[in-house]
This record gives C-alpha cells, structure tokens and sequence, in this order.
C-alpha cells in the first residue's frame, strides 16, 4: 500500500523533531545543515499539508504547539525506523563491496586475471575475491543466473540477456610436440587441413573450442582424438605426443620458448576477443565496476 503523500517525505517531521528538541528553528536548520529560511519554509510546508498549526513562533524562539507535540510524538516512530533503514542498507553496501565473486573463462582466470586482481586489490585493500574458473559456457550461465556480478569470456557467441565488452584481444596457436610431423612444416595449414585433423580439444562449449570451430568456417573439424577439460593437461598431452591441439598464445609462451611444443602456421585467422560480461538489466557498481575499468586498462 503506497505511503499518503504527507508520509511519504518525512524531512519535515524530522525537521520538526529537531525544534521541538533544541527549541529553536534556527538551531534545527544548523542541525540539518541548512538556511534558517530554508528550515523555516519547509516546516510552513509542512503546516500548509497538514492543515495543522504545529509550531508557536516567537522573537525568543519556536515551540511545539499542543496539536505540533502529539505530530511529532507520531513522527517521532517513522523518523527512527527511516533511519533504521538507511543504517541497514549503509551496512548491507558495505557487505557487498567487500567481496567479489568472478567467474572467467579458463585463458582469462589462468593468464590475465592474476594481475587484473593484484592491482583491484591495491585499490581495495580489505576485498575479499572468489575467482570461479569454467568453461565460456558455465561462465555465462552464471552471469545470467545472478551467482556472479562479472565474467569473462572467450567465446565468440552469447546468450541473451548479456551484455559484453572487448577487454583483450587473444591469437590461438596450431601447437605440437617436437616429433609430430607438422613440427618440420613451413607451409601454413589450410583450413581443411585443420579440420581433417583429430585434435586434441577443450570440451564442449569451451570458449577455445568455439572460437577454432568458428575459424573453419563452413567446414566441421573432425572429432576430438582426446577432449581435455584444462589447458594444462592437453599441453602435457601434445608435448607427449598425442596429437595438435589449438590453444591460446598466451597459454603457451613458456613451451614454445622452452622447445617443448612446437608452433604451427594456419591460414586461418585465430584471433578472437575476450569480453567482460554482466547481466543486461544490471549495472556494474564498486568492485566489479572497477575490475572491468582495470581490464580494459590492461
């Protein structure tokens, strides 16, 4: 049931709590931080709405008429649990702003998050952050079901009801072991080459998986010859000899300067963008807001 209007501002009542106490209207509006003027308009307004004479007005001061005096012993309950309320939403505000929980995209959580977290964390000296690691799929489901406020991802394709922004862009890199025959090639992989080719993958709906797929086109790569769900396992299994696998460039920097994968050259484009994503119908407020600010700065 909505508030009548009279109840619904209660600046006034508290105004007029504020002169019954100190006596004064010029005290009350130095209490509220306002002109006397000011202070002395609103409680008219107050009258005018009321239809009541509240106040006794003198040259030594202001005080409760009878009728003002039983107004504000009414008022009195109202203004308090209004400041109830707003003590407990302060407190709920800190609460939230205090802890984080982010879900990205394996690539993003493994290789870029770290540093993204470091320097929010020098921003927010006492946040607490949960880092949830999935697949672009998972990340989206909980983005949209609320569990978290922000992700990351790398697939190219999103469900409704997401809003994204690029915050990075990524190459994906044709990797082998030393031994695998494609390790001598010069010549770059066709498309079909790579499609022909078992592989061995991320699971379904993995942000690298959907993003190669994309790449090839109208052609349907081959079934995977082992599906990994973590980039590191399916590195150890290509540089055991396994077969090829696509991963992101940033994830293998150290193999290939170590020698323990080899790189490929593909005639296809494997870039791909990486994107913060939140709920359309939310904004992004404190700490995710300034996560996202330190991922597009990075």
């Amino acid at each position: 049931m909505p508030l009548p209007p009279l109840a619904a501002d209660l600046t006034g009542f508290d105004l007029l709590l504020s002169v019954a106490r100190l006596g004064s209207v010029g005290r009350a509006a130095a209490e509220h931080r306002i002109s006397q003027p000011a202070a002395s308009a609103r409680l008219r307004e107050l009258e005018r709405r009321a239809g009541l004479t509240l106040l006794h007005r003198t040259p030594r001061g202001s005080t409760l008429t009878e009728t003002g005096a039983l107004v504000a012993d009414w008022a009195r309950s109202a203004v308090d649990a209004a400041d109830a309320l707003a003590a407990g939403l302060a407190a709920l505000r800190a609460t939230h702003e205090s802890r984080l929980t982010v879900a990205a995209s394996q690539t993003v959580a493994e290789y870029l998050l770290p540093a993204w977290l470091v320097a929010l964390r020098a921003a927010h000296p006492g946040l607490a952050v949960t880092l949830q690691a999935a697949n672009s799929a998972d990340v989206a489901a909980a983005v949209l079901s609320g569990q978290v406020e922000l992700g990351f991802v790398e697939g190219p394709d999103l469900p409704a009801g997401l809003h994204a922004e690029v915050v990075a862009t990524d190459r994906l890199t044709v990797v082998v072991a030393p031994s695998h025959p494609w390790a001598r090639r010069r010549r770059a992989l066709t498309a079909a080459e790579l499609a022909e080719a078992p592989m061995v993958s991320r699971e379904a709906g993995s942000g690298t998986r959907r993003a190669f797929d994309q790449a090839l086109g109208d052609l349907v790569a081959a079934a995977p010859l082992l599906e990994l769900s973590s980039t590191t396992a399916i590195k150890h299994a290509v540089a055991a000899g396994s077969g090829a696998a696509v991963l992101s460039s940033l994830a293998v920097t150290a193999e290939l300067t170590a020698g323990t994968l080899i790189a490929v050259p593909a005639a296809v484009s494997l870039q791909r963008r990486l994107q913060a994503v939140w709920r359309t119908a939310d904004q992004l407020n404190g700490p995710a807001r300034d996560l996202y600010a330190i991922a597009r700065r990075a």
